[in-house]
């Protein structure tokens, strides 16, 4: 396997779900200071010019819950997914409020021209980036995590996925120091061996 990714990204999620389920990858970085994302060559592999990206036997695999639901799929044996299907839905609960609103809210800071012409409206979007983040971070501290961990004693799929977001939280001026279940989640990822690894990788 071929993991497009670019550092801090939220593609380093699915970096860490590989770490963690002993799956053999190959990390190619994508360099956006250069917009390599962009470029003719990288859409070849992904033609909505983003990362995470994931280089399989069977083709390229695209958007990160679906990476990292084939992760777990690959290597059931490292129990990423509960089998219980209460558990698994809260899991997934979680990782869809991320992917369409707390990384939405995080992507307003810097790709408002997505969402508007303007630059204006630009900056309207960028100001208002702490305020939305820090919502979002009273749904993770309140209902998002069960314990150390989003479904409390054991890591999930969910758990890289957060851990990626609440790296970029301190960028987005939310004080953190208000949220002490985020901050013991974040030491307790930063406790294992996956995060260690694709932190001396470069990637976070």
């Amino acid at each position: 396997m071929q993991l497009y990714y670019a550092p801090r990204t939220i593609s380093v999620a699915v970096a860490i779900a590989l770490e963690e389920a002993g799956l053999d990858y190959e990390p190619v970085r994508i360099d956006f200071a250069s917009a390599e994302q962009t470029g003719p060559a990288y859409r070849q592999i992904n033609p909505k010019g983003r990362v995470p990206a994931l280089a399989v036997e069977g083709g390229i695999l695209t958007e990160t819950g679906a990476l990292l639901e084939y992760v777990a799929a690959k290597a059931p044996q490292a129990g990423l997914v509960p089998e219980d299907p209460v558990p698994a839905a809260r899991m997934r609960e979680v990782m869809y409020y991320l992917a369409s609103t707390m990384h939405v809210n995080h992507a307003h800071k810097m790709r408002g021209a997505r969402w508007a012409d303007k630059k204006a409206s630009w900056k309207d979007m960028t100001a208002k980036v702490p305020q939305t983040m820090t919502a979002a971070c009273r749904y993770i501290e309140t209902g998002g995590l069960r314990g150390p961990f989003v479904l409390g004693d054991r890591l999930c799929l969910a758990d890289p996925y957060l851990y990626v977001i609440c790296t970029w939280l301190e960028g987005d001026e939310v004080d953190v120091s208000a949220f002490p279940r985020i901050t013991a989640f974040r030491e307790a990822m930063e406790s294992r061996a996956s995060v260690r690894a694709v932190k001396a990788a470069g990637m976070l």
